[in-house]
This record gives structure tokens, sequence and C-alpha cells, in this order.
């Protein structure tokens, strides 16, 4: 059993810093307390209702005996003791403690992961507040959504994804599965500094196990309802002794499904099967250099588009009057198909020189993904469409990156330290969209059927950066931290075997950034930033009827508090934010050509908070949580050609200004514990209850479709013995039905509304040996 105490949105950690707390246990307790009184949230029902107010007891009479408990001096247990957990995040280039970072990061170790069972990206977001993920359409795509900026389809994510060092540049790579890692860290808030174009949002570090100098290896397998099957594996050890060492680790799954499509009578949420295999070498011939070399592949084939029609406006028969509360099973008559591939390769080399420490990154990835499935939605009993009738499409997406870093980085004891580096992409990006009629329910006929759509474009783009960042001690408390990013992007784009057709354009940004941070006392560090971040415009599908988009830029101000207190058994961070997007990135379909359409919107502020609690309440025991709120506000819309177009749609422009910008959700709020007993030497039962509230969410600018609160409750029961652990474990408990993503008609390209089904209540037990 590890000896360290897992937490759910960062772990605890004992900080250089001496641990005479300033703030009371009660105070932690009572910051639980308040946030949940002053939700005022509306409960989408009377069992939510009552599952909510049972967790607020339960964990209130849980806390009150233990806190009177630990106040009267007897916390004496026969439990084995139980030491905290240092976390050091490294999502800045350096090696710094959680708790003294001057940024609102989240962390969650490798046994964090371990006993929230994370197995996928929507899993740690969902201990994260002010972080949201939406997951639909095909089966790589989701939609991020972070203090109010919002994830585009087919577009540059508002996060930055970094594995291993190593910028995921595609929202397709978002969305994995998540084995043998050994750390996720999440930084809120503009990172364009460091990152550059796409961290307007933040970033998000994801770091995978490494080798080891001694052998080592798991296996792990596990079943969930919808005849779910699961596999992980892995292996480790050295090639040669304390210099060349190596790791290789795979995952499996697939499922049935359990979203169910009633006219076909079959689940249509299904993954015939999605496997990965992750291979490293790590090589250290002396002290001053190393080399790390990473391979891994990817190959998925599961369901797509299991959208259902919500209101019909042609066909009046089928589901009219209805909205994004009321969800529909799927009934169309095309099951969708997704098929997808993803190799990646990179190698790191470090080189220590005394005064910095270099190192050069190069990243390749290959990544395709080809969908089939229904257009309409409908079927030929219930048509949608009218003269048009049963209707097919699909998209094949090529895409190939390569990337460049070569950075310096200052020793991390001197008073005055510094960060300097370069970054270079290639992006090669090809997509074919098609629509067809659907005669005989093949999805083939995307290839030999009756065409009605057929549009090809090439895009490829040349991005280069400088940056740099600086950090000054100007006293024992008081550092000033600067740093500064200059990029450039390229984008070019032609029609495949349309002479004359291509074009170009070049975007770029200089993204400043200021903090100061000052240790209040040795337990509380404050501090206050400014910071920019920049997402690039670029091309929509040729002959659209807005045919490019802009840049975004976002500024951001903030104040943070970061503190320790019980004497190390307690963190409470918070930090409150104001936004201002220039040129703020949304998309929509065009109902003429059925084409995606990215535009901007002139100006969005954002303002909000999140904060986040942890607190050992006793050796056996720990409590966290943390709250989020955003509330964003469309200030102008500044395109009259955007404007004109909307009207033309259906959408009241007058509605829009003043609105929550789309996707946005206001409040976001999660609160865990978990219970360790130990049975007896070398087992122990961990007892895990995780609830998590999202408030009205805010599908499309005008903000006329609005989601009612959702609240899921997960449970995790497990037994840890000496290398091996059994669980069992329930998600969305309630069984909550709604809509993981929703697109009004006047925003789809369609005549109806489209929603696509969250994943029902799902459980399952888990098995893993280590050796």
């Amino acid at each position: 059993m590890n000896s360290s105490i897992p937490v759910v949105s960062g772990s605890i950690l004992t900080s250089r810093r001496s641990r005479n707390s300033r703030l009371s246990r009660s105070c932690a307790l009572n910051f639980i307390q308040s946030t949940m009184g002053n939700q005022n949230v509306k409960q989408a029902n009377l069992k939510s209702r009552l599952l909510y107010s049972a967790c607020i007891l339960s964990f209130t009479a849980l806390a009150t005996p233990l806190r009177a408990y630990a106040q009267d001096g007897a916390a004496t247990t026969t439990e084995e003791s139980r030491t905290l957990e240092t976390v050091t995040v490294t999502a800045q280039f350096r090696e710094q403690e959680l708790q003294e970072v001057p940024n609102s990061v989240v962390a969650f170790t490798a046994q964090d992961i371990e006993d929230a069972g994370i197995r996928s990206t929507e899993d740690f977001i969902a201990l994260t507040p002010n972080l949201t993920f939406d997951d639909s359409f095909t089966y790589l795509n989701s939609f991020v959504v972070v203090r109010g900026v919002t994830q585009i389809n087919n577009a540059d994510s508002p996060v930055a994804i970094i594995v291993d060092g190593v910028p995921q540049n595609s929202q397709k790579q978002f969305k994995m599965p998540l084995f043998d890692v050994q750390q996720i860290e999440v930084l809120k808030g503009p990172q364009g500094s460091l990152y550059g174009r796409n961290a307007i949002g933040g970033a998000i570090n994801i770091v995978t196990k490494q080798p080891t100098n001694e052998f080592e290896g798991f296996v792990a397998g596990g079943l969930s309802n919808g005849s779910g099957y699961r596999m992980d594996a892995g292996i480790s050890g050295p090639v040669v002794k304390d210099q060349l060492l190596f790791r290789v680790s795979g995952s499996y799954y697939e499922t049935d499904g359990l979203i169910k499509n009633t006219y076909l009578g079959r689940t249509v949420d299904d993954v015939d099967h999605d496997y990965s295999i992750r291979g490293k070498l790590a090589y250290t011939p002396n002290e001053v250099f190393s080399l790390d070399l990473r391979a891994s592949y990817n190959d998925a084939q599961a369901g797509a588009a299991y959208d259902a029609v919500v209101n019909s406006t042609l066909n009046p028969d089928f589901r009219s009057g209805n909205n994004s509360n009321d969800v529909f099973e799927p009934r169309s008559s095309l099951a969708g198909v997704t098929k997808a591939d993803i190799t990646d390769l990179s190698g790191k080399a470090t080189l220590d020189m005394g005064f910095a420490t270099a190192t050069y990154i190069l990243g390749y990835t290959d990544l395709n993904e080809d969908y089939r499935s229904d257009l309409d939605f409908s079927n030929p009993t219930q048509p949608t469409f009218g003269p048009f009738g049963e209707l097919g499409q699909g998209q094949n997406l090529s895409l190939q990156l390569m990337s460049q870093e070569l950075r310096f980085v200052s020793p991390d004891t001197r008073a005055f330290r510094w960060i300097a580096g370069a970054y270079y992409l290639q992006t090669d990006r090809s997509l074919l969209t098609r629509g067809f009629l659907n005669l005989n329910g093949s999805l083939d006929q995307f290839e030999n059927g009756v065409i009605i759509i057929d549009r090809g474009e090439d895009n490829d783009n040349t991005a280069w950066a400088l940056f740099g960042q600086a950090e000054f001690d100007l006293s024992e408390r008081a550092t000033l931290q600067v740093g500064a990013r200059y990029d450039e992007d390229q984008r070019n784009q032609n029609m495949p075997g349309a002479a004359g057709s291509g074009r170009s354009t070049t975007f770029d940004a200089f993204q400043p950034k200021v903090t100061l941070s000052y240790d209040i006392t040795p337990d509380v560090l404050g501090y206050a930033t400014y910071s920019t971040g920049f997402r690039s415009g670029g091309f929509n599908a040729p002959g659209v009827v807005l045919d490019s988009f802009g840049d975004e830029m976002l500024t951001n101000y903030e104040l943070g508090l970061k503190s320790t207190f019980a004497n190390g058994d307690g963190t409470f961070n918070i930090a409150a934010f104001a936004s201002e997007s220039d040129g703020f990135q949304f998309f929509f379909v065009d109902a003429s050509t059925v084409s995606q359409i990215i535009s901007n919107l002139d100006k969005v502020e954002m303002r909000g908070f999140d904060a986040d609690v942890q607190y050992r309440l006793s050796d056996q025991i720990t409590v966290t949580g943390g709250v989020g709120y955003t509330d964003s506000e469309i200030k102008s819309i500044g395109n009259a050609q955007l404007e004109s177009y909307l009207t033309a749609s259906g959408v009241d422009i007058s509605k829009v200004i003043g609105s929550h910008s789309p996707k946005t959700t206001e409040w976001s709020f999660n609160l865990g514990a978990q219970y360790i007993k130990q049975v007896r030497s070398n087992l122990s039962a961990v007892f895990r209850v995780d609830y998590e509230y999202q408030g009205e969410k805010f599908w499309q600018i005008d903000n006329v479709d609005v989601r009612d609160p959702v609240n899921l409750v997960s449970l995790r029961a497990s037994l840890e013995g000496e290398g091996w652990s059994a669980s069992i474990w329930g998600k969305n408990l309630l069984d909550e039905e709604y809509y993981a993503d929703f697109n009004p008609s006047e925003y789809a390209g369609a005549p109806f509304d489209l929603g696509s089904q969250a994943r029902p209540a799902t459980y399952g037990v888990d098995l893993k040996y280590k050796f």
C-alpha cells in the first residue's frame, strides 16, 4: 500500500516553508460548507435534491466527530502512520513544489490517478473546477471549456496539451486513454509566455511513467456494464544498468455501449476496439547528458454521431416543441462509425551546461480519423429533411505535425533565474467532406454512392516562436516573474485539383506575462498576474459564406492565494480572474453548404474565481473539494456579415449581446472523501465517494438553449494488498439523463435541434497486479 495520502484535485504537500499555519481547521470546513450553501442551485429533480442533501449530511456528520477527535488530542491510532506527499510540478519547465507555484494549478499524482480510477481525460476534468469536457460526434472529438474559453471542432484547442514534454497540437489528441501515467498538471489562465499559440485558456501537462533501473511491471484488467472490457499492462527495467533503461506499456478497451438506437434496435456508442502501445528508452551515459526516446501507436474503431433529433421543424409530428432538457434516444437509420489511428514519435535530449540546462525536443505525429454517419438523424418512418429523404455524411481527416523546441533553463538555486527558447511547428492537414443520398443503408455510399456534397481542402501552416522568462527574488519574500513570447503562424489553403484556389495569410502575436508573488507568512503565498494568450486565425472551407476567421487574443488579470494549514494537513487555494477576449472564436454549421464555420465575436468578458481545498482529517480520512465560477458576457459582435448571416438563420441578434459565451457553465463544484482502513497487515480497504455539480450550461451565443444543472455521483471501493488491488466502482450513479452536447437548429445547419446523449450510469470491477 502506498504510504502517501491521495487526494482528488491536487495532492496535499509538505512545503519547504514551515508549517506554522495561520489558518484553522474550521476555516477549511467552513469554506466547504459555505460554497455548498451559496450555490443556490436549481436541482433537476427530486432524486438529485435528495442525494445532494444526503452527500452534505454525510460529509458533515463524518467531519464533525473527527474534528472534535483531533482537537481533543486523541489522535492516536493503531493504523500505520501515513506521511504527506510532496507534489512537484514541471509545467513551467522547472521543478517546483505545487504550493509554491504562483498560478492556479491542480495536480494529480500517480496515487491520485489510481485511487480515483482516472482512465480518461474526462475523469480528471470532472475533478477540476472551471473546466468542463463535452464528448460528442466522432470518437476522438471533444470540447473542452476553461474559464469560458471554448473548444472549436476541427480547430485549435484553447489549452496547450503537453505529453512528456511534447505539445499535442491537434484537438483530436486531447481525448486519450490514460494508462501508466505518473502525473497530470492543469494550469488555468493564459500560459502564452511559455506555451504560445493555443494556451489561451491554460495548459495541461501529462507525464507518463519513466523507465526504471530495476525490473518492474504490472497487469490490470476490468469489466463494466455494456459488456465493457479493459486491460492494461507494462514492464520496465534496465538494458544496461544505470545507463540505458526501457519501459513498454499498453492498453486495450472495448464495449458494446450503453446508448440504444431504438430504430435500429442496437447500441450505437460501442467501441469495437481501442488499443494503444507506448515504448520509452532513457539513455544516461553520464551526469550531464540524457536522451529520452518515445514512440506510441493508438488504433480505434467506435461509434460516431449518435445524436438525437430533439425539436423538428419540417416534420412537426416528430419531436416538436422540445428543448435541450428533453432527452431522447437516437433513431437514425445509419449507425455511425469512426476509424482512427495516431502515431507519435518523439525524442528529448538534455545537456547540463553549468550555467543552464539545454533541452531539445523533436516530435512527430501522424493522425488519421475517418467517420461515416447519418446526416438527417432520422429514418424512413420519421423523416426530418422533407423532400430530400434519407441522407448520410462523412469526413476523412489526415494530419501530420512536426515540432521542434530548444530551450535553456538556468539553475533553480540562484536569485535570478531565467528561461529562453525557440519553437517551430509544421502542420499538414487534409480534409474531405461528403454528403450522400442514403439509398441502401450502407456507409460505403461515401465512396460509391450518389454524392450531393463533395468538398476537399488542404491546409498547412508553419509556425515559429521565440520565448523567454526571468525571475527576480526582490527579497526573501517577494519574487517578480516577467515573461514574453512572440508567435508567428502562416496559414495556407488550397482545393485539390482546383488551379488558382490557393490562399495564404499570416497571424502573429506578442504575449507578455508579469507575476508578482509574496510570502505573506511561511504558509501563505499571494500573487498578482497579468497574462495574455493567443489563438491563431485561419480559413474555413472554400466557397462557404464566411471563408476565413481572425485570431483571438485574451488579456487576463488574476489575484491568487495559496495556503497550507493545520500543520501541513491541509491546503486552501483560491484565484480570482478578470479576462477580456478580442476576437472570441466560436463555430456553427452553415445550412446552405452543410459546412462548419468558425467566426469571431468582437469582444467577450469573463470574470470569476476558482478554489480548491484538501484536508487530511485523520490518518484514515481525507476530504477534498473545489468550486469554480465563470461569468462570461458577450459585449459586441462587431461583424456585419456574421450578424446578417445569423439573422437570416433565425437568430435574434438582440439576445446575443449580454449573453454568456457558448458552452459555458457558470458554476462548477466537486466534493470528495476517501476513507482508508487497515484490515490487517499488508491489507487495506479504501472507500471513496465523489460528487460533481455542473451548473446551467449555455449552448450557444444567444443563450436560448440552456441545460439544467447536472449532479453526478461516483463511488469506488478497493482492497489493496502487497502488490495487488481489487476495486468495484460506479459513475453517474444517479443515472442522470442529459446531453453532453447540444446544437440548436439555427447553428446546426439543419431543420432540427440535435442532442448527443451523455453516458448513463456505469459500473464495473477492476483488478491490478504489480511485480
